[in-house]
């Protein structure tokens, strides 16, 4: 499904079904403007433009962006950061490009193997039944004491997510796990190590390369 836009008088919502996790914010934070039931399901002037861009920022996926007419738009936060969340995506907020595409500030990324949009978490993960810990045992501190600043995402082919950037790697719960300079990720949701790669690939015959 291609992306769509909802145009109002002050503010533009851009929405991305391929991207979308259900997390339900739009819906539970702003009924009025995001309601499923309706058609369309966005109304973007049911409220005020600010109240609209400031739930769309909390979106952990990125599968909803906005443009406002004031020129008021969504800028990246100052450290990057990795959530890992319990029995689904990576959650990942900053300056983030993804397999050198335009830069974005919030993306849900594969962890459980079976998205049909990789790298991006397309909530397949329940149907398939993935489960794994959201709360991983804290890692020793790394050498890698910046912040901020550009954090590339590129799949391995067959093989993990590399992380590359300043970031900060945390549980679902906001605990911190490390903080790195480079990082691979599990993404074939075999790791023993998980969030972390182990080479659990290569035993299961994970297959996925960039096209």
């Amino acid at each position: 499904m291609k992306r769509k836009e909802y145009t109002g008088q002050d503010i533009t919502v851009g929405f991305d079904l391929g991207r979308c996790i259900h997390s339900r914010n739009c819906f539970l934070q702003l009924p009025e403007v995001f309601d499923p039931s309706n058609r369309p399901w966005v109304q973007p002037d049911a409220a005020p433009a600010e109240e609209v861009a400031a739930m769309i920022r909390t979106c952990p996926s990125g599968a909803l962006t906005f443009q406002r007419t004031d020129g008021g738009n969504e800028k990246p936060p100052k450290i990057n950061r990795l959530a890992v969340w319990e029995n689904g995506p990576l959650i990942l907020a900053g300056e983030v490009s993804v397999e050198g595409g335009d830069p974005q500030t919030r993306v849900a990324l594969c962890r459980c193997g079976q998205s049909k949009n990789k790298p991006y978490c397309d909530y397949s993960h329940v149907e398939a039944g993935f489960v794994t810990t959201g709360e991983p045992s804290p890692k020793a501190p790394t050498e890698a004491d910046e912040q901020g600043g550009t954090t590339q995402v590129d799949r391995v082919p067959d093989g993990p997510l590399k992380i590359d950037g300043n970031v900060e790697i945390c549980t679902g719960t906001g605990k911190r796990i490390t903080k790195v300079a480079k990082a691979f990720m599990c993404r074939c949701g075999a790791s023993k190590n998980k969030p972390f790669c182990d080479g659990s690939h290569k035993g299961i015959g994970f297959k996925d390369a960039p096209s």
